[in-house]
């Protein structure tokens, strides 16, 4: 993806969310910044957040 320029990227998909009322946060670009940089995958950064929000039961 080093073709792609990831500030944009990451100012298009905030555009979007704000539209919907849920702009990103600081630490939500970041982790868009890591996986558009190549430093971790999309399917890490996800499995990442389920584990950080499920809850054991």
């Amino acid at each position: 993806m080093s073709n792609l320029n990831p500030d944009r990227i990451i100012a298009n998909v905030n555009a979007t969310m704000a539209m919907e009322g849920m702009p990103l946060t600081d630490e939500d670009k970041a982790r868009l910044r890591l996986c558009l940089n190549g430093e971790k995958t999309f399917e890490e950064t996800v499995e990442e957040l389920v584990r950080m929000y499920t809850q054991p039961v």
